[in-house]
């Protein structure tokens, strides 16, 4: 493991040699620089670790040279070391981005606590960057894959959506469409790439945790509360909050949530200040939001606000050709995860997989590439290794027995009529799920998620 390497600067000789000796002994490696323009010329071409930075120099003042290392190396940890504990110049030094200051005569056991904290600092930051780095190369809208007219009109949208001041953004789109990619590639593409992406399942959470875990507690706010948390609203400050499935965050909540993106700030469970945040809310529902609001389930001002920027994503039986090419994709992902040597599918396993319905969307179709890379054997994957719903699947099968429906005068909704049709297959095959899948010619698994979509109960009706 490489020793981290501390810039020694100072125009004493007998500190410059003490500190060496001290440093080499806690094993560091280190330089020494007499005067401020040696100090700026190896912190360039050397780039330390770490600085320890003496702020009277019969050159330069110390403040100079710290805001010439800062300049060349914003990252570099800096610790100012001052024989005159002149608190102004501390602060100043502070501002400009030292780590911390140290008196001389220097105390060496506090010195090496605050040189060992400064490079945990920075190691930490260098950790954070380089995840960031990697997230926002693996999220960039480029390498998203689709080239059908309809992705391509929304990755063009949430462009324009993530480089404007736009604080809200609701996505509309059936399950398995990449609602939470898709919200992290706006957030990437935003100038608020640098701060925290944060995401929330509203359905995953009991109703009592969910007002915690976005406003977080002060202590004491319960019986529980032994120390302040901060919230996820408040943890995102200056990035991005990505609150999936908000349809079923509870009504009295929706309305905290809806000060918040009006006026950017809260008040913690159990407390009276106000905290200030500058935060993107990205929403996501499957179901139809407007719908909810209809129907009494969601507040209509918390609608309006977030509907100010719509963004519905397109079911994958919709996207054309850009089955094949997501096939192809998740193979060679695939491929190169489990160490096999599958170059793609046969023209038979590639035209049953386009001419199915694909009700979980691409989650659908991403689980079941894995699963087919997985069972096959051989250097493509046949159809064979196809689930029976997706190589049986025959897209006119029923149509010849759809009876006639008449539409009322007054219109009404298709999903009123899917939902009336699933309630009459269900009490036709008395709630047996497999033959009322059949009978809508659709799989058993998207029969199981139409009927959580209308709330029907699991014997049927």
């Amino acid at each position: 493991m490489a020793l981290d390497r501390i810039l020694v600067v100072d125009d004493e000789d007998l500190i410059r040699w003490s500190l060496q000796q001290k440093l080499s002994s806690w094993g560091y490696r280190t330089l020494e620089a007499p005067n401020g323009e040696t100090a700026i010329s190896l912190a360039e071409s050397e780039s330390p670790d770490l600085v320890l930075l003496d702020v009277h120099l019969p050159d330069k003042n110390g403040l100079e040279v710290l805001k010439a290392i800062k300049e060349w190396n914003p990252r570099a940890a800096v610790i100012i070391m001052t024989a005159y504990g002149v608190l102004e110049d501390a602060v100043v030094a502070l501002r400009l981005g030292a780590y911390d200051f140290v008196s001389k005569p220097l105390n060496f056991e506090e010195l090496r606590a605050t040189i060992a904290n400064a490079l945990e600092t920075v190691k930490l930051r260098q950790e954070v960057r380089h995840f960031r780095d990697r997230d926002r190369k693996r999220f960039n809208f480029e390498n998203l894959v689709g080239e059908s007219e309809t992705i391509k009109n929304s990755i063009a949208l949430m462009k324009k959506v993530a480089a404007s001041p736009a604080t809200t953004i609701l996505f509309q789109g059936e399950s398995g469409t990449g609602k939470d990619l898709f919200a992290k590639a706006i957030h990437f593409y935003s100038s608020r790439a640098e701060r925290p992406f944060l995401a929330v399942n509203c359905a995953a959470l009991p109703e009592n945790l969910v007002e915690s875990e976005l406003f977080g507690y002060e202590r004491g706010a319960f019986t529980d509360a032994r120390q302040l948390k901060k919230g996820l609203l408040e943890l995102a400050d200056g990035g991005t909050l990505f609150l999936d499935e908000i349809g079923e965050m509870p009504l009295g909540l929706q309305a905290k949530l809806l000060r918040v993106l009006e006026e950017q700030s809260f008040k913690r469970v159990g407390g009276v200040q106000d905290v200030r945040v500058d935060v993107r809310v990205i929403a996501s529902s499957n179901r139809d939001v407007k719908k909810m609001v209809d129907d009494g389930k969601f507040r209509q001002d918390l609608f309006y606000r977030l509907n100010v920027m719509t963004i519905t994503l397109p079911p994958l039986r919709e996207r054309g050709d850009d089955v094949k090419l997501l096939c192809r994709h998740f193979v060679s992902e695939y491929d190169a995860r489990f160490g096999k040597n599958i170059a793609g599918l046969t023209p038979e396993a590639e035209r049953l997989l386009s001419l199915y319905h694909w009700p979980g969307n691409v989650r659908e179709l991403k689980n079941l590439i894995e699963r087919a890379m997985i069972l096959e054997e051989g250097t493509h994957i046949g159809a064979d290794a196809l689930p029976i719903d997706v190589a049986e699947f025959s897209p006119g099968a029923s149509d010849a027995a759809l009876p006639d429906i008449a539409l009322p005068e007054k219109g009404t909704s298709l999903e009123k009529v899917e939902e009336e049709l699933l309630r009459q297959a269900l009490s036709r095959t008395r709630g047996n799920q497999t033959r009322a899948a059949k009978l809508l010619n659709i799989s058993r698994d998207a029969l199981r998620y139409k009927m959580k979509k209308f709330q029907l109960q699991e014997a049927g009706h």
